[in-house]
This record gives C-alpha cells, structure tokens and sequence, in this order.
C-alpha cells in the first residue's frame, strides 16, 4: 500500500506538500499541486481518514445544507460543489432540510457531532444555526440566501436585478397588470425578486397594488394556488412573474387547467431555469441562474476558509441572464 511519503517521491516534493494538497490547503503552487494529485492517482494512494482525522480534529466530510432536495435548482448547484470537493480531497453529504428550522438545527447539530470539516448552507431563514457553526469554529459558506445577524462568506446571485429584467420584458411587451408570485416573506431571496419586480413596474410607470402580489412556498402546489387566487380576484393580472422554478410551473398548470391561453391572454416570466422549459408549448421565458458557479464558488470559498480560517468573511455575487422564449411575447 502506498504511502505519503511514496506519493511525495513520485511528485518529487516534499511529504509537508502532499499534505497540504489533500489537506484542500490554497496555498500550494498550482503546478505542485498537479503533480501530487496526478501521484496520488497513479499509486491509488488512500489516505487514512481515521489518522487524518485525529491530527486535524475533523473529518474530511462537507456537509451541504439545502431547502429542498425535490428542487432542480439544486442538482448542478450540488454537482459545482462536489466537483471542487473531489479535488480537494473532501466528500460531500447532502442534507435536505424541507425550509424547516428545525429539521436545518438538527443536521446542524450532526455536523457538529460529527466533526465536519465544513459546511454549506442554503439556509431557512434563521441566523442562529449559523451562528452555531460560527461559534464552534466550523468553516461555513451561505448560498443563494443572506443571512442576517451574522458575517460569514456568501455565494448571492443578483435577485433583484433579474426580477427587474423579467418584469421590465414583460412591460416591454404590452403587459400592463403584472403580477408577482413570490416566496416566504421571510426569505431575502423573495424579498429581493419583489424589489426587482416593484422597481421595474416603477420604472414603466405601472402600478404595482399589493392586490398583485402573492406569497407562496417556493413550490409547485403554492404557485398553482396563487395563481388561481390571481385569476379569481376581481381585476385579474394580464402577465405574471414567478419568483421561482417551481411556482412558474405550478402558474403555468394552473393557466393550462383554466383554458387561458399563454401568452395571449396572460404572459409568463419565472425566475430559475425550468428543466425542458424550451419543450414547454409555449416555451418559457425564464431568468436563469448559473447553478453550476454557485456551487462551485462556495466550495471554493469553504477550501479557502478551511485553510485561512482568520480572513474576512466575502460575498461574492453572481449574474443572472434573462432567456426570452414564447411564454412573454404576444
């Protein structure tokens, strides 16, 4: 069985180095780095995880912490996150925590049981969990959502500006009462989509009655139920923007059920990428979030954090792009 000092002969550097390489360390010359883990591969060398642990007082699991494993969203979010995991020389265990506090405190709690080497968090909303991990000195990275209360690094995307870009294409398209199906109250990332939704309505000069906003779930059955709360109010929405996946289809469901015909009668906009939203009849215009760089940046952060643990905390926020389709233009 090969051994680190093996691996470092072979990479021609020192056991210090390759130790520091599998330690997921930011600190080794990027070439130096190639070589051991190329070693690494070639001598099938396994670290032994129960000695490693003991010297570092951690394992060398990442737990990650969404809100809903039944979300899309989250698929290539989770793979950016493994993927740098891998490299470094880290598993990931995914815990899906349904946007319920508590059920996110007791994975919590595991991780700290555990030993986990670090974790990452789309979180339900409460600073207190987080602020947990904080305390017991346990590198942590929030994605998708702020966290108030607390500093710690953050992978954001820029909620409010899509919103804005959905809402003011719609706008540009003849829409004039444009509703919003957004999330819980509680959620920065609802909070930041009606902002964007808002100030575009502003820009336009449309109104914006609190008539025309929904708050639902995040899911498909509360975008279905807003949207048939929307239809049987008195003046109903000719447009309709959807703060998330999820919500657009449960809309789009609930607009199929009624006969009412897209986007002739009433245009659709959804926030998050729609799996097969080009296969939609009509095809879905969606703001598209780049899933993929969320999760590897905040694993590049948490790599960061594990090996500088006293740097100030980072927001690193990203873009989204908006993807016109038939489902906003008449």
């Amino acid at each position: 069985m090969a051994t680190i000092y093996d691996v470092a002969q072979r990479a021609r550097v020192s056991p210090a180095t390759v130790s520091r390489v599998l330690n997921g360390q930011a600190t080794v010359d990027p070439g130096l780095a190639a070589r051991v883990r190329t070693a690494v591969r070639d001598l099938n060398y396994r670290p032994n995880s129960v000695a490693r642990s003991l010297r570092r007082s951690r394992t060398t699991l990442w737990a990650v912490i969404i809100s809903d494993v039944g979300n899309p969203f989250f698929t290539a979010l989770v793979r950016g996150v493994e993927d740098v995991g891998q490299r470094a020389g880290y598993s990931v265990v995914l815990c899906n925590s349904d946007e319920d506090p508590a059920k996110e405190a007791r994975y919590v709690t595991a991780a700290l049981e555990d030993r986990m080497a670090g974790v990452i968090i789309s979180s339900s909303g409460r600073s207190a969990n987080v602020n947990r991990l904080i305390e017991a000195g346990t590198p942590v990275v929030a994605i998708d959502r702020q966290i108030s209360g607390t500093r710690v690094d953050s992978v954001l995307v820029d909620n409010e500006h899509g919103a804005e870009l959905a809402t003011a294409h719609l706008a540009a398209h003849g829409y004039r009462r444009i509703a919003c199906i957004t999330g819980p109250r509680k959620l920065s990332t609802a909070a930041q989509r009606l902002r964007g939704y808002q100030r575009a309505l502003a820009a336009n000069g449309l109104a914006a009655p609190a008539c025309l906003v929904r708050h639902a779930d995040f899911r498909e059955e509360g975008g279905y139920a807003a949207m048939a709360s929307l239809l049987d109010a008195a003046d109903p929405p000719d447009a309709v923007f959807a703060a998330n996946n999820l919500m657009t289809v449960g809309a789009v469901e609930c607009l199929v059920d009624r006969g009412i015909g897209i986007p002739d009668r009433i245009g659709v906009v959804g926030f998050d990428e729609v799996p097969g939203a080009r296969l939609f009849r009509p095809s879905l215009t969606t703001v598209a979030q780049p899933t993929y760089e969320l999760g590897r940046t905040a694993a590049t952060l948490l790599a960061e954090r594990i090996a500088e643990p006293d740097r100030p905390p980072s927001t690193i926020t990203l873009r989204t792009e908006l993807k016109v389709r038939e489902s906003s233009r008449r």
